[in-house]
Parts: structure tokens; C-alpha cells; sequence
């Protein structure tokens, strides 16, 4: 008899696709993007190396009360880059790329009444959780033209913007249905993860296509905005911002190296007490290469300065109270170097010592500021009838300031009017096309978060744990 021997081993293992998580997608989209601008934007690596200097020297300098605000890795990592679109169905699309991910719509701004007169409506896409922005916290500024806006446009241009806009398609099919599915899934295989990456980053590199340049220098007497946006066949990143956690090092150390900087710091001054909300400055835009279409249908070459290096330090958010005081020192200042003139930051220093409280825990009195809490070491228990800030004071909590994670409209409008190339032009008598959260919200296909209310449900989740662990309600 013949036996046969059958070995039973056990079956190969089938070999699932490795899913690469949004944080992870979005922290390769940031570096993506990040090696792209540094190519197109040498200073921008300059900027980068600057800052990094700069953030050793603040962390050597000052220890772990530098960190207050974010880790030295986060800060290191963190970016925020801003893009502009012409249309409610790119902004559209732009919204479903950015969900792939995990970066949400938060805030609505109008810079059309600011000084500048920056015909555009904007959002920032981002992470809303607080894991999720300790991960990787990168957030895109986003813009929209709003070409139906008589102010700045009569019928036949904006019949010939609409014209213009609709023969271009930014973002194909295919890096939608990815996008779409990084949404749905939290995720994506480690092979479309890389396309998915890929083709992203791809819509915002500068396009070779040359500019026409009658259509371009029409919108450009308009506002050179509308121009950047409207007058090119494609879009491409405006400016990428690394954080930095001493604004006024950084200016100092890029002049010394030869870079032009604009000439204020936007935002807070710097003073005594602490930071808040967010500080921004940049050098200058740059003369950029590119090929234009000429009149007579030859192509040649000319430069375009429509991009530049922007740097923020970030602060505690603010409440709207808090808010709402930070708008009324402003203006006070503006009166008082209007009546008395003077130089901006030692007036805006004078305003900020006589109205805000100089210590954390003065804004966290007078609700002014956001903070999570959490139980000090080896405190289980707690008195009752004290409000978050006396509980800190008497040691049995520790606060921590909330992270201002958004923007400021009057700073970015400066930073765009410190680097436009004409002054523009706006008909006042004109009524304007009215834009608010909601209808941005309708174009987003998603409802816009308010920053607020995301802030405030970070500090009371944080309030709900210590009552959690300890049976007592705590108001801020």
C-alpha cells in the first residue's frame, strides 16, 4: 500500500492593505506641500530654518514655559497654508479634499470691508478635535472670490469672469472619488494614501500654462487678488507659515539675512503680559517668473508678485467677551495714533497695560480667555462653590491655555495689503452682495463650525472630567 503524507500547514495569510489614518494623510499632505513651496520659494526654506533657530534658542532660553502653548514638536511641524478660488463649485470641491483629511471649515471671514478691499469671502479648513491638533495641526486658509460682488466688478466682467472660471476644472474626478472615500473610511490603503497625497499637492503647484496677460493686468487694476485668482488658468498655494515662538527674533533674524519684511507686525503687540490670539508678519512678495500670452498671441517672459513668506506666534484664545474687548482696544488705538500719532506698538502696549489683564488667570476671571483644567497632582477631592480660577489659585487645579487655532481679518487683510502690487479699486456706491456664515456653509456642503463654540466645549469638557472624577460642578 502506498501512503501518502499530507502536510498541513497553516494557509498564507491573506494580506490586508495597510490604512493610513487621516492625521497621518494630513501630516503627509503638510510635508507635501511644505517640500513643494521650498522648491518654488526658496526664502520660504530660509523662513523655515529661521524659525526653527529662532524656536531653540526661545526653548533653551526659557524651558518648559515655552512649551506652554504647544509641544516643541508640534510647533516645529506646524503649518498653515493659504489658497484661493474663483468659484462656490471649486470652493466646493476644495471642502471634500480637505475632509479626506480629517480638516474641517471653521470661521467665516469678509475681507471685502476691510481697508484693502480684498474681494473675497474665507473660511479655514482644519482639525477640530484637541488630539487631532496635538497630532498635526494644519489648517489652510481659503478664499473665495466673489465675483458677483458689483463693488468691484460691473455686469460684463463679471460675465466674462463666470466665462473664464468655467473653463477650468482644478480638482478631476478621480482625486474626488479618493478624497471621498478618506472621508467615509477615516482613511486609506497605504497605495491611494500616496496618490491621494499626490494628486492633492499637484493642484496647487505653480502652473507652467502662461497667464494672459491683458486679462491678468485688467483684473490687477481691480485688486490684485482678484487678479491671482481670476486671471490664471490654475491655482496654486499663496503662502505656507511656519509658527515660530518669538515673533520679533524671527524679524531680526530675516532682515539680517537680507530679506525684505513688511513692515509692521500684524495682531497683539508684544508686551508684559500674556499671549494672545495670533501674531503674524511676512517678507515680502517675491518677483516670480512666468510665461504670459501677449496681445499679439506670442508668449514671453514677465513676472508675476503674488506670493510671500508669512510667519505667526500664536496666543490663548479668547472669549467672545474677551473678543469683543480686543476689537475696542484696537479701535482706541487707532483713535490715539490718529489725535496723538506715535509709533503703533508702543501705542498698542499702552492701550493692552490699561484694559487686559496681565496675568492668565486674570483672563480666566474676568472670562476672557479659554483654559482647560485638569485635577492637580494628588488633589482627589474638592471644596465646593469655587469658580475654576480660585481653584487653580488654591492649588487643587491646573490650568492650561486654549490654543488660538484660527484667524484674525483685519491681520490678514494687512498682511495682503503690505504685499499687493496696485491699490486697487472699489465703487462704494455700490451695494455689496451679501455673504455670511450660513451661505459659505451651503457652497462648503458642510455647516462651518464657529470657533467659539468649539473652544468653549473644549474647556467645559475638561470642567465635566473634573466633576467626573470628583462629584463637583465647576464654573469657569
Amino acid at each position: 500500500m502506498t501512503h501518502i503524507t499530507v502536510c498541513l500547514t497553516d494557509p498564507v495569510p491573506r494580506r490586508h492593505p495597510v490604512t493610513v489614518a487621516q492625521h497621518e494623510l494630513r501630516a503627509r499632505f503638510a510635508a507635501r506641500m511644505s517640500r513643494m513651496y521650498g522648491q518654488e520659494v526658496p526664502a520660504y526654506t530660509t523662513l523655515v530654518e529661521v524659525s526653527e533657530g529662532v524656536n531653540r534658542d526661545h526653548i533653551a532660553q526659557l524651558g518648559a514655559e515655552a512649551e506652554r502653548l504647544g509641544s516643541i514638536e508640534r510647533v516645529t511641524a506646524e503649518r498653515h497654508g493659504a489658497i484661493r478660488v474663483g468659484t462656490p463649485e471649486e470652493l466646493g470641491h476644495v471642502a471634500r479634499v480637505f475632509a479626506a483629511f480629517g480638516m474641517h471649515p471653521v470661521g467665516f471671514y469678509d475681507l471685502r470691508d476691510s481697508a484693502s478691499a480684498v474681494p473675497v469671502v474665507s473660511t479655514a479648513f482644519r482639525p477640530v478635535d484637541r488630539d487631532e491638533l496635538a497630532r498635526n495641526p494644519f489648517r489652510v486658509f481659503t478664499s473665495m472670490l466673489v465675483t458677483t460682488d458689483p463693488r468691484f466688478f460691473d455686469e460684463s466682467l463679471q460675465q466674462e469672469l463666470a466665462d473664464f472660471l468655467a473653463r477650468r476644472r482644478l480638482f478631476d474626478d478621480e482625486l474626488l472619488a479618493l478624497a471621498d472615500r478618506a472621508a467615509a473610511q477615516g482613511g486609506l490603503p497605504e497605495d491611494e494614501a500616496d496618490e491621494l497625497v499626490e494628486r492633492a499637492t499637484a493642484v496647487f503647484e505653480l502652473s507652467e500654462e502662461p497667464v494672459d496677460e491683458e486679462w491678468y493686468r485688467r483684473l490687477e487694476q481691480i485688486s490684485s487678488v482678484a487678479a491671482d485668482i481670476g486671471g490664471v488658468p490654475t491655482t496654486h498655494i499663496n503662502h505656507l507659515t511656519p509658527r515660530v515662538l518669538d515673533i520679533e527674533a524671527l524679524y531680526e533674524r530675516m532682515e539680517a539675512r537680507g530679506i525684505e519684511m513688511i513692515d509692521q507686525i500684524q495682531g497683539p503687540p508684544s508686551w508684559d503680559g500674556p499671549d494672545v490670539l495670533l501674531r503674524q508678519t511676512s517678507f515680502r512678495a517675491l518677483d516670480e517668473e512666468r510665461r504670459f500670452l501677449k496681445a499679439d498671441g506670442t508668449v514671453g517672459p514677465g513676472t508675476l508678485r503674488v506670493r510671500f513668506g508669512e510667519v505667526e506666534q500664536r496666543g490663548v484664545a479668547l472669549t467672545q467677551a474677551g473678543r469683543d474687548l480686543y476689537d475696542r482696544m484696537l479701535a482706541e488705538a487707532d483713535e490715539l495714533l490718529a489725535t496723538e500719532g506715535g509709533e503703533r506698538p508702543d501705542v498698542l502696549r499702552r492701550v493692552w497695560a490699561t484694559h487686559l489683564p496681565n496675568t492668565e488667570m486674570g483672563l480666566a476671571e474676568a472670562e476672557l480667555a479659554f483654559f482647560t483644567y485638569a485635577l492637580a497632582e494628588g488633589v482627589a477631592e474638592l471644596p465646593q462653590g469655587r469658580r475654576a480660577h480660585e481653584l487653580v489659585a488654591s492649588g487643587h487645579l491646573v490650568a492650561t491655555p486654549v490654543v488660538y487655532e484660527d484667524f484674525l481679518p483685519r491681520s490678514a487683510a494687512g498682511i495682503f495689503q503690505s504685499n499687493l502690487t496696485t491699490a486697487g479699486s472699489k465703487d462704494e456706491a455700490q451695494q455689496g452682495v451679501a455673504f455670511d456664515m450660513a451661505r459659505l456653509s451651503q457652497i462648503c456642503g458642510v455647516e462651518i463650525r464657529d470657533p467659539y463654540a468649539l473652544y468653549a466645549a473644549e474647556q467645559q469638557a475638561s470642567l465635566d472630567a473634573v466633576e467626573t472624577a470628583t462629584g463637583v460642578a465647576v464654573r469657569p
